[in-house]
């Protein structure tokens, strides 16, 4: 049987509440900057639910001892921000998984052939076999810059199945590629729009997330 993408888009209050604010062409800089990183924790939070690792132990209460689940401090995790505005969520997810490593690639698309260009990439040659790896990615609108991502991720021995993507908005043109390419992955957005401009934007999206959290 096929895999098939899972996207979910949580019904949390607090998402919505500063996806609002980030959609809003009235919010300033930095309260943009604000709601990327509160967007970038709560679903953060969302992602890592059956995802993180956990170790079975004991722990003594004042009363008793009882049974507790930890995170494995061992196993490896990594997240990948895609620069420029995968790094305004960080802080985020940052709050939400501290002990992860963190590897840098930066992509530019093309005005006017919306392909992608890599400027920077920070990758291992080969990650650790089992490693859980998070991306964070704003705009996943024509599918060129995860894409991308994702081939030169799963070159080094990356699982996908092992993969979660963060996005505050997602299209259907960059969800229909990761379907057909990399199905295993799951995706965690706080919506999915309908369409995309003549010039790649997604509609309503939320206009350019690196100019509007950088002040650029």
């Amino acid at each position: 049987m096929a895999l098939q993408l899972r996207v979910y888009v949580p019904p949390h209050p607090l998402i919505q509440h500063w996806l609002a604010v980030a959609r809003d062409a009235g919010t300033p800089t930095a309260l943009f900057r604000t709601a990327m990183t509160e967007l970038g924790r709560w679903l953060t939070y969302e992602a890592a639910r059956e995802w993180l690792p956990t170790l079975d132990t004991t722990v003594k209460t004042p009363l008793a001892t009882c049974p507790a689940k930890v995170i494995d401090a061992q196993a490896p995790l990594v997240v990948v921000p895609i620069l420029r505005a995968g790094l305004a969520l960080l802080g985020g997810v940052e709050s939400v998984i501290p002990l992860a490593k963190t590897y840098h690639i930066g992509i530019v698309r093309n005005e006017a052939t919306l392909e992608p260009t890599c400027y920077l990439n920070k990758f291992p040659d080969q990650f650790e076999p089992g490693t859980r790896l998070l991306i964070s990615e704003p705009m996943l609108a024509t599918g060129g810059s995860i894409m991308t991502t994702m081939t030169e991720l799963t070159q080094r021995g990356i699982d996908p199945s092992l993969v979660r993507i963060i996005s505050i908005v997602a299209a259907p043109p960059a969800l229909q590629k990761l379907s057909t390419n990399f199905p295993a992955v799951q995706v965690y957005t706080a919506t999915i729009d309908p369409e995309l401009n003549e010039q790649g934007f997604i509609v309503p999206g939320l206009g350019d997330a690196g100019d509007r959290s950088f002040g650029t």
